[in-house]
């Protein structure tokens, strides 16, 4: 289920949008003003902003530049009531992937939004598959199918290294290597990482003495 951030504060357009796209399987977080937007990117991650422009404390473009300048490159859609051409230009400039202006029709939102999601998740470089688990290479990210999946540091450093040798025994003398930088990982340790990857369902096999295994269940 694709997660979007809806910024909006006309209440009545809110949940119009809210039970459009719900009805839609869309996963929406609805927040009313540029601060509560900001800090639901801390805490979440999301397929699509939705954002209006005029909204309280700091408006849409604000928000865009700051996420755009903080390396967050989730596609963004604009709505707004903002039609002129320097408007129009300033989203494109902030980081917009596309921009709507109000009052505009659902079907065509649904499209754009649609478009927007598919272009994203196709355009991931080196992503390698298994099962439903996706890890894009590039932006060092794991997900299960569209669902982002926060992991720790290490936890991280771990599914990179699997991921890239998929269906190989990686021997846990190479995994040491990885986590290893600066302070010892115990045996131990790599087994709670371990666990806890298996416990989000990585199907991840222990090849006895030698190191572990990841590979299509």
């Amino acid at each position: 289920m694709s997660k979007i951030l809806l910024l909006e504060d006309d209440e009545v357009l809110s949940e119009t949008l809210v039970e459009l796209l719900e009805s839609e399987n869309f996963e929406i977080t609805h927040v009313l003003d540029g601060e509560m937007a900001l800090e639901a990117t801390f805490i979440n991650h999301f397929d699509l902003l939705l954002l209006d422009v005029n909204v309280p404390f700091f408006n849409g473009f604000e928000l865009l530049k700051s996420l755009r300048e903080s390396e967050d490159k989730t596609p963004a859609i604009f709505i707004t009531s903002l039609s002129d051409v320097a408007s129009l230009s300033k989203g494109f400039d902030v980081g917009a992937d596309d921009y709507i202006k109000k009052p505009f029709d659902f079907d065509e939102l649904l499209v754009r939004i649609n478009a927007l999601i598919r272009k994203s998740y196709h355009t991931y470089a080196n992503e390698i598959k298994v099962d439903n688990f996706r890890f894009v290479i590039e932006k060092n990210e794991l997900y299960s199918g569209s669902n982002f999946i926060a992991l720790s540091p290490y936890e991280l450093r771990i599914t990179k290294l699997l991921f890239q040798n998929v269906d190989k025994t990686v021997e846990k003398d190479l995994i040491f290597q990885h986590l290893n930088q600066g302070n010892e990982v115990s045996e131990g340790a790599l087994r709670v990482h371990i666990n806890k990857l298996r416990k989000i369902g990585l199907p991840i096999t222990t090849i006895k003495g030698i190191g572990y295994r990841l590979a299509a269940s």
